[in-house]
Protein backbone atom coordinates (compact mmCIF):
# COMPACT_ATOMS: atom_id res chain seq x y z
CA UNK A 1 0.00 0.00 0.00
CA UNK A 2 1.17 3.52 -0.78
CA UNK A 3 -1.46 5.82 -0.67
CA UNK A 4 -3.90 6.95 1.81
CA UNK A 5 -7.20 8.88 1.38
CA UNK A 6 -8.51 10.17 4.73
CA UNK A 7 -11.75 11.45 6.16
CA UNK A 8 -11.67 14.13 8.68
CA UNK A 9 -13.94 14.28 11.26
CA UNK A 10 -14.45 11.35 13.25
CA UNK A 11 -11.11 10.18 11.99
CA UNK A 12 -8.22 13.05 12.19
CA UNK A 13 -10.77 15.55 14.25
CA UNK A 14 -12.70 14.80 16.96
CA UNK A 15 -15.54 17.03 15.65
CA UNK A 16 -18.87 14.98 15.79
CA UNK A 17 -20.30 16.67 18.40
CA UNK A 18 -19.12 20.24 17.87
CA UNK A 19 -21.07 19.35 14.03
CA UNK A 20 -24.01 18.39 16.02
CA UNK A 21 -24.19 21.76 18.12
CA UNK A 22 -23.76 23.55 14.60
CA UNK A 23 -27.24 22.32 13.32
CA UNK A 24 -29.00 22.40 16.74
CA UNK A 25 -27.83 26.27 16.57
CA UNK A 26 -28.19 26.99 12.50
CA UNK A 27 -31.67 25.57 13.31
CA UNK A 28 -32.27 26.81 16.73
CA UNK A 29 -35.72 28.39 15.66
CA UNK A 30 -36.53 25.38 14.05
CA UNK A 31 -39.48 22.55 15.97
CA UNK A 32 -36.50 20.53 18.51
CA UNK A 33 -38.40 17.71 17.17
CA UNK A 34 -37.51 18.18 13.70
CA UNK A 35 -33.81 19.32 14.51
CA UNK A 36 -33.61 16.06 15.80
CA UNK A 37 -34.69 13.95 13.09
CA UNK A 38 -31.83 16.23 11.35
CA UNK A 39 -28.82 14.81 13.80
CA UNK A 40 -29.81 11.43 13.37
CA UNK A 41 -29.58 11.94 9.49
CA UNK A 42 -26.16 13.48 9.86
CA UNK A 43 -25.32 10.77 12.34
CA UNK A 44 -25.77 8.30 9.99
CA UNK A 45 -24.34 10.20 7.03
CA UNK A 46 -21.04 11.48 8.55
CA UNK A 47 -19.45 11.54 5.43
CA UNK A 48 -21.95 13.75 3.17
CA UNK A 49 -21.90 17.43 2.89
CA UNK A 50 -23.81 20.01 5.22
CA UNK A 51 -25.10 21.34 1.93
CA UNK A 52 -26.55 17.92 1.24
CA UNK A 53 -27.92 17.94 5.15
CA UNK A 54 -29.49 21.17 4.99
CA UNK A 55 -31.37 20.32 1.60
CA UNK A 56 -32.69 17.22 3.53
CA UNK A 57 -33.82 19.28 6.20
CA UNK A 58 -36.42 21.44 4.58
CA UNK A 59 -36.90 19.05 1.83
CA UNK A 60 -37.73 15.34 3.18
CA UNK A 61 -37.96 16.61 7.23
CA UNK A 62 -40.10 20.03 6.79
CA UNK A 63 -41.57 18.98 3.46
CA UNK A 64 -40.88 22.53 2.10
CA UNK A 65 -39.25 23.31 -1.23
CA UNK A 66 -35.55 25.71 -0.16
CA UNK A 67 -33.64 27.75 -2.89
CA UNK A 68 -30.10 27.30 -3.23
CA UNK A 69 -29.45 30.89 -1.45
CA UNK A 70 -30.78 29.62 1.88
CA UNK A 71 -28.91 26.61 1.44
CA UNK A 72 -25.68 28.82 1.24
CA UNK A 73 -26.84 31.24 3.87
CA UNK A 74 -27.25 28.34 6.61
CA UNK A 75 -24.36 26.57 5.26
CA UNK A 76 -21.86 30.05 5.81
CA UNK A 77 -23.71 30.51 9.36
CA UNK A 78 -22.33 26.53 9.87
CA UNK A 79 -18.96 27.11 8.79
CA UNK A 80 -18.58 30.07 11.14
CA UNK A 81 -19.50 28.27 13.75
CA UNK A 82 -16.70 25.62 12.62
CA UNK A 83 -14.46 27.85 12.06
CA UNK A 84 -14.43 29.43 16.02
CA UNK A 85 -14.65 26.50 17.51
CA UNK A 86 -12.70 23.37 15.58
CA UNK A 87 -9.36 25.25 15.38
CA UNK A 88 -8.57 24.36 18.82
CA UNK A 89 -5.70 21.24 19.38
CA UNK A 90 -7.41 19.69 21.95
CA UNK A 91 -9.98 17.84 19.18
CA UNK A 92 -7.34 15.95 17.58
CA UNK A 93 -7.35 12.41 17.43
CA UNK A 94 -4.46 11.26 18.83
CA UNK A 95 -3.52 8.17 17.78
CA UNK A 96 -4.16 8.81 13.79
CA UNK A 97 -2.75 12.12 14.16
CA UNK A 98 0.76 10.55 15.77
CA UNK A 99 0.58 8.06 12.79
CA UNK A 100 0.20 10.63 10.20
CA UNK A 101 3.11 12.44 11.95
CA UNK A 102 5.43 9.97 11.90
CA UNK A 103 4.23 8.31 8.49
CA UNK A 104 3.48 11.02 5.74
CA UNK A 105 7.07 10.64 4.33
CA UNK A 106 6.73 6.72 3.55
CA UNK A 107 2.87 6.90 2.14
CA UNK A 108 0.87 9.98 0.12
CA UNK A 109 -1.72 11.26 1.92
CA UNK A 110 -4.61 13.09 0.75
CA UNK A 111 -7.55 14.23 2.74
CA UNK A 112 -11.54 13.33 1.26
CA UNK A 113 -14.05 14.46 3.32
CA UNK A 114 -17.75 16.01 3.40
CA UNK A 115 -16.89 19.18 5.21
CA UNK A 116 -16.35 22.42 2.93
CA UNK A 117 -13.04 22.44 1.23
CA UNK A 118 -12.72 25.85 2.12
CA UNK A 119 -13.65 25.35 6.00
CA UNK A 120 -11.46 21.91 5.96
CA UNK A 121 -8.13 23.81 4.14
CA UNK A 122 -8.48 26.55 6.97
CA UNK A 123 -8.78 24.09 9.85
CA UNK A 124 -5.76 21.98 8.64
CA UNK A 125 -3.80 25.20 8.22
CA UNK A 126 -4.74 26.42 12.06
CA UNK A 127 -4.17 22.74 13.47
CA UNK A 128 -0.74 23.03 11.79
CA UNK A 129 -1.48 19.41 10.31
CA UNK A 130 -1.72 20.94 6.62
CA UNK A 131 1.74 19.83 5.18
CA UNK A 132 1.28 16.20 6.38
CA UNK A 133 -0.72 15.92 3.01
CA UNK A 134 -0.66 16.36 -0.50
CA UNK A 135 -3.57 17.64 -1.24
CA UNK A 136 -6.88 18.07 0.84
CA UNK A 137 -10.42 18.14 -0.60
CA UNK A 138 -13.91 18.64 0.40
CA UNK A 139 -17.79 19.68 -0.43
CA UNK A 140 -19.54 20.61 -2.39
CA UNK A 141 -17.94 18.08 -4.36
CA UNK A 142 -19.78 14.38 -3.05
CA UNK A 143 -16.51 12.37 -1.66
CA UNK A 144 -17.31 9.29 -4.41
CA UNK A 145 -16.33 12.04 -7.22
CA UNK A 146 -13.15 13.29 -4.93
CA UNK A 147 -12.04 9.74 -4.73
CA UNK A 148 -12.26 9.09 -8.56
CA UNK A 149 -10.78 11.97 -9.27
CA UNK A 150 -7.54 11.40 -6.92
CA UNK A 151 -7.14 8.19 -8.41
CA UNK A 152 -7.29 9.86 -11.71
CA UNK A 153 -4.97 13.19 -11.01
CA UNK A 154 -2.38 10.97 -9.60
CA UNK A 155 -2.47 7.84 -11.96
CA UNK A 156 -2.47 6.05 -8.66
CA UNK A 157 -2.72 1.81 -8.70
CA UNK A 158 -6.03 1.24 -7.22
CA UNK A 159 -4.22 -1.79 -5.20
CA UNK A 160 -2.12 0.28 -3.41
CA UNK A 161 -4.93 2.98 -1.93
CA UNK A 162 -6.87 2.49 0.84
CA UNK A 163 -9.44 4.67 2.51
CA UNK A 164 -10.01 5.22 6.33
CA UNK A 165 -13.33 6.48 7.78
CA UNK A 166 -16.14 6.14 9.83
CA UNK A 167 -19.11 6.38 8.32
CA UNK A 168 -21.12 4.81 5.67
CA UNK A 169 -20.46 7.18 2.86
CA UNK A 170 -16.82 6.35 3.22
CA UNK A 171 -17.05 2.46 2.76
CA UNK A 172 -19.17 3.63 -0.27
CA UNK A 173 -16.81 6.07 -1.81
CA UNK A 174 -14.26 3.06 -1.33
CA UNK A 175 -16.73 0.85 -2.70
CA UNK A 176 -17.49 2.13 -6.08
CA UNK A 177 -13.97 3.43 -6.53
CA UNK A 178 -12.85 -0.17 -6.37
CA UNK A 179 -10.23 0.58 -3.17
CA UNK A 180 -9.74 -0.90 -0.20
CA UNK A 181 -11.30 0.41 3.19
CA UNK A 182 -10.29 0.18 7.01
CA UNK A 183 -13.61 1.02 9.36
CA UNK A 184 -12.51 3.58 12.12
CA UNK A 185 -14.08 4.57 15.16
CA UNK A 186 -17.12 3.16 14.45
CA UNK A 187 -17.71 -0.75 15.44
CA UNK A 188 -20.01 -1.74 13.16
CA UNK A 189 -18.33 -0.38 9.94
CA UNK A 190 -14.67 -2.44 10.97
CA UNK A 191 -16.59 -5.49 9.98
CA UNK A 192 -16.56 -4.34 6.22
CA UNK A 193 -12.46 -3.53 6.50
CA UNK A 194 -11.26 -5.33 3.62
CA UNK A 195 -7.38 -4.91 4.75
CA UNK A 196 -6.11 -4.98 8.40
CA UNK A 197 -6.19 -1.53 10.11
CA UNK A 198 -2.97 0.13 10.12
CA UNK A 199 -3.61 1.24 14.38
Amino acid sequence: MKTILWDFDGVILDSMKIRDLGFEIIFESYEAKDVKKLLEFHRINGGLSRYVKIRYFFEEILKKEVSENTIIKFASKFSEYMRAELTQKKYLIEETVNFIGQNYNKYNFHIVSGSDQNELRFLCEKLEINTFFLSIHGSPTPKIQLVKDLLTIYKYDKKEVFLIGDSINDYEAATINSIDFIGYNNEDLEKLNTIPTIF
